[in-house]
């Protein structure tokens, strides 16, 4: 008899060993569940306040700006140049809250630049005014350039704040489900132990047979999460080229409107000076000097719109092919840089995507270059092959450590998915101090 109880004694206390053990690792679980959605909540809040901080300090700005642009008194200035100055650092405390979600990144990404152009079009309104350009001013201040940014700065902080008060609700309800667990565990654990305790003995081959049902079913599981795994990364990489698709047709849509409306509007006003200057003659001569400087900012503004449509959609792309449009870009690259951008392209012929995704990867390195290489000589070569072409941009800047390249720079994330989508590689060699080599080959057809 007492060689029976010994080993019963031992199974007992090894089920309630057991059952301790994975009381405490629920609870465990609950904890760390628990503390992740509280510091969630936290981290939620702080973004909820710094967005309204920023559209707050926007606010301020454009009511200093106004107030200024009306009044004229300087020291209107003081809080739109205080707020100018707080909104960059606003914007840079929600990129370092946002570090770790792309999906918002690149919303506040957008946000980021509609605030730029929502400061650029207020800094353009003071400058005229400090200049006396009083027609200029005027004609900013009374467009709904300014509202239309200012809906579109309110409208994307309220969907981040929203996006904000969802986290908060989430970790809400994490909470609960982790306290919910916590009970359903305990009663589960406490059930279990007492049932285990009576039917270890009978049950053993049975909870062979479970074990292996088990091991099946997590076989399957895990074959069913990597194909979900593969099925979405391959949405998202679709999902990104047909984003990558609509931004390159909304850009066209964009500077054709920009070439047949602006347009239109501009030549037509420089028409109506040209006809008031010559029927004003040289009877006022303070006449013409105004009506010389309205033709001065006519064309300086027909130049800005041209640029701009440009860089929104090259028309050389589409009107003299590749080759000529990457020796345009060169050459006017260089004039901003300074110096001289050498090219070195063959003739080739592609589909409009291929050509467009070159134009873009070149436009991108040179943009690149401009800001951070610090490069006194490029090179932009281009040659063509039977099966693909090949393109490359090299400087002599200082360039970069590959191997700290951080996951918000999308501009080299960007170009890499856009060459990737039209079947292509791309290679970027860097060396601290011995410039930078970005190259990319792409098939004939893909």
């Amino acid at each position: 008899m007492r060689r029976f109880m010994v080993p019963r004694f031992m199974v007992s206390l090894l089920m309630a060993v057991l059952a301790a053990a994975m009381l405490v690792g629920i609870n465990e679980t609950g904890y760390i569940r628990s503390n992740a959605a509280l510091q969630e909540i936290a981290q939620s809040q702080r973004i909820r306040t710094a967005l309204t901080r920023l559209l707050q300090q926007v606010l301020d700005g454009e009511a200093s700006q106004r107030g200024y642009l009306l009044s004229g008194d300087e020291r209107y200035l003081e809080p739109y140049n205080t707020a100018v100055k707080e909104v960059d650092h606003s914007l840079e405390e929600l990129r370092g809250y946002y570090a770790s979600s792309p999906e918002l990144t690149a919303s506040l990404g957008v946000l980021s630049r509609q605030v730029s152009r929502k400061l650029a079009e207020m800094d353009l309104s003071v400058r005229l005014r400090k200049q006396g350009n009083e027609d200029a001013w005027r004609f900013v201040l009374m467009t709904d350039v300014g509202r239309e940014h200012m809906e579109a700065i309110r409208t994307q902080t309220l969907q981040l704040i929203a996006a904000s008060s969802s986290a908060v609700d989430t970790g809400q309800a994490q909470i609960v489900r982790s306290l919910q667990l916590s009970r359903i565990g305990i009663a589960a654990v406490t059930l279990v132990g007492l049932i285990a305790f009576y039917m270890y003995l009978r049950q053993s081959s049975a909870l062979k047979q479970a074990d292996r049902r088990q091991q099946e079913v997590l076989e399957r599981e895990r074959d069913r999460l990597g194909d979900q795994v593969r099925e979405r990364t391959a949405s998202l990489a679709q999902l990104a080229t047909h984003l990558q698709e609509v931004r390159e047709e909304e850009r066209g849509h964009l500077a054709r409107e920009l070439h047949d409306e602006l347009g239109s509007l501009l030549t037509a006003a420089k028409l109506d000076v040209a006809r008031l200057k010559s029927r004003m003659g040289t009877e006022s001569p303070e006449t013409a000097a105004r009506l010389q400087h309205l033709t001065d900012t006519l064309n300086s503004g027909i130049a800005l719109k041209r640029r701009i449509i440009e860089d929104l959609r090259p028309s050389s792309l589409s009107n003299l092919g590749l080759v000529a449009a990457l020796e345009i870009l060169a050459r006017e690259m260089g004039e901003r840089l300074g110096f001289s951008i050498m090219t070195n392209l063959e003739m080739t012929e592609l589909d409009d995507s291929a050509q467009l995704t070159i134009y873009r990867l070149v436009q991108e390195s040179l943009t690149n270059i401009g800001k951070y290489a610090q490069a006194r000589q490029v090179v932009v070569t281009l040659h063509s092959y039977a099966s693909h072409v090949e393109v490359e941009v090299r400087d002599d800047g200082v360039g970069f450590d590959k191997d700290r390249i951080t996951p918000s720079t999308h501009g080299l994330t960007g170009m890499r998915h856009r060459v990737e989508a039209a079947g292509g590689k791309l290679t970027i060699t860097s060396t601290p101090g011995k410039g930078t080599v970005i190259a990319a080959s792409l098939p004939r057809s893909h």
